[in-house]
């Protein structure tokens, strides 16, 4: 009997092998039941889904942390993820994600081999993976937790964490080659995007430079053969434009940062602040360099080549002069003539419209750094000249709000220009008649354009609100204000008229300070105009008084 017990082996043996047969099934069964919750997910039959998929966690649970069954274990815990964000039940999505990743970073801390792949269970020993293929396999899963995580986050409007796993996510995808170039491009770019909200310009131009290389990845799309091809390229190019526009988003956010740093109390470039500045970018720039690139870096040193020739084509620290600002200005000026060869007014008026909005912001604030009034004003007329034929084509009935927009940026364009022509007017010894006439024309333009914008907010019966909405209620009010200074800016000899343009501004002026007396909560959006409009209609009074007495003498 001895002996025989000798052949069976010790008790302990019997039970190892009890358990490696019970773990084998076990995982087997796991991988079935994996397998059926997968295709009937597909099929979005999700509550069939669900219910194999959470047999396939039970019958791991007690081994979820061994070779076998970890990597079947986390997959199936993207899976749930996956099926409850469907079900738009966020927050349940983001426990069995979260889990998941929990489960990976303990595997590794307390083992780290690679693990099975869930299609080993079903294969002969010869046909097996090796180590490296398990692994390849068990990142990509972990990848795409990660991924999954940072859409949760995203719509949870965790906004900071869904980009930190965003980031993690492309990094590890450049990694073990799992990527779509054109995919990933677009998320980087995207991600881009997160960045400039931060004012993180050194990532935010990564990311981009990045986006730009892996895109040209993709190639050129084939020749348009067939139908399929021909959209295969369409898509490409889209993809292409969209990157564009979030490099011109890039280029104007860079700029429009600069000049609030250098702006004084009434928005001219103040030199002072400048030569502050300038003296202490260089000791901030060298140390920002040093603590950032190491976490922002992606991809291999090949890629890493590519990435930085793409980077240096663009500056990521704010200009500090007009040189410097124009090298911003036309990089992002080649991107809208990209961004527009596929987003043309024929089919994408919206995005085409959006995109000359932002070449005219360029020019806006490139004439901020622009010392030579005359020159700014020439750079204003710039967008004066490719916003006015948009405006005139479009139909308000069915593009209201960007009608809207064009007319206010229209306005204020011409307002712009005339100040200018009036602080040129002011150097010379004497107005001469074709600068008044200038003056005159671009303030009636201004005007013009205003009570368009004004004209828009009223009723059918065309009746202007009593009271306005709050997302119109600055714009309105700040179109008064600039109508009433316009009018006193109008330059004419005949004192009929003068009294009339001053009793006008003096209505607009007025219009302000009884909207806030009768409605306060809206003085915090124009406190500084209200404050101005109160002055004006103390003053305007007694002047109008004295130029009636002026003309009438004898009266």
């Amino acid at each position: 009997l001895q002996e025989i017990k000798q052949l069976l082996g010790p008790e302990e043996a019997a039970e190892a092998e009890a358990e490696a047969a019970a773990a084998l099934r076990a995982g087997r069964l796991a991988a079935l039941e994996y397998e059926l919750g997968v295709n009937h997910t597909e099929t979005e039959e999700l509550s069939a889904g669900e219910e194999h998929l959470l047999k396939c966690t039970r019958l791991l649970e007690p081994r979820r942390l061994s070779r076998a069954c970890v990597s079947l274990y986390i997959q199936a815990q993207n899976n749930l993820g996956i099926l409850w964000s469907e079900r738009d039940e966020i927050k349940t999505a983001q426990t069995y994600l979260e889990s998941a990743e929990a489960l990976y970073n303990q595997y590794m801390k307390e083992n780290g081999n690679p693990p099975l792949d869930p299609s080993e269970h079903f294969m002969a020993e010869e046909e097996k993976l090796t180590d490296q293929e398990r692994s390849k396999k068990f990142e990509k899963a972990y990848t795409h937790t990660l991924y999954y995580l940072a859409q949760v986050y995203q719509h949870l409007e965790m906004i900071e964490k869904a980009a930190q796993y965003c980031h993690t996510t492309l990094k590890r995808q450049l990694e073990y080659s799992g990527y779509y170039p054109v995919e990933w491009a677009l998320n980087a770019a995207t991600l881009s995007q997160y960045y400039l909200t931060k004012q993180c310009f050194m990532e935010s131009r990564h990311c981009l430079a990045a986006a730009s290389v892996i895109f040209s990845q993709a190639g050129q799309a084939p020749s348009a053969e067939d139908n399929e091809a021909e959209q295969d390229h369409q898509d490409l190019q889209q993809r292409k434009a969209e990157i564009a526009r979030c490099w011109i988003k890039y280029c104007l956010n860079l700029l429009q940062s600069a000049r609030k740093l250098l702006e004084d109390n009434i928005g001219e470039l103040d030199p002072d602040r400048q030569s502050e500045l300038k003296a202490q970018r260089k000791k901030e720039e060298d140390e920002k360099e040093k603590r950032r690139k190491k976490a922002v870096l992606f991809g291999t040193s090949d890629l890493c080549d590519s990435v930085l020739a793409m980077e240096e084509k663009v500056s990521c620290v704010c200009p500090l002069d007009f040189k410097e600002a124009r090298e911003i200005f036309l990089v992002g000026q080649n991107y809208v003539q990209e961004a527009k060869e596929f987003f043309q007014v024929d089919g994408y008026v919206t995005d085409h419209i959006e995109i000359v909005q932002d070449h005219s912001a360029l020019f806006k604030v490139l004439a901020f750094f622009e010392e030579d009034y005359e020159r700014r004003c020439k750079m204003h007329k710039r967008r004066i000249d490719m916003l006015e034929p948009i405006y005139a084509d479009l139909n308000p009935q069915y593009y209201l709000l960007i009608s809207r927009q064009l007319q206010f940026e229209l306005a204020d364009t011409y307002y712009e220009m005339m100040d200018l022509k009036v602080a040129i007017g002011n150097r010379l010894e004497e107005l001469d008649s074709h600068t008044v006439k200038k003056i005159n024309s671009l303030a009636q333009l201004a005007v013009k354009y205003y009570e368009l914008f004004l004209d828009s907010l009223r009723n059918p019966d065309k009746i202007f609100p009593e009271k306005l909405e709050d997302d119109v209620l600055r714009p309105a009010m700040v179109a008064k204000f600039h109508i009433a200074r316009l009018y006193g800016k109008l330059i004419t000899s005949d004192g009929k008229k003068q009294l009339e343009n001053m009793q006008t501004s003096l209505e607009y002026y007025t219009f302000l300070v009884d909207y806030c007396e009768k409605y306060p909560d809206a003085v915090h959006a124009i406190e500084t105009e209200l404050e101005l409009s109160k002055e004006m209609v103390g003053l305007l009074p007694t002047r109008m008084e004295r130029l009636r007495a002026k003309l009438c003498p004898f009266t």
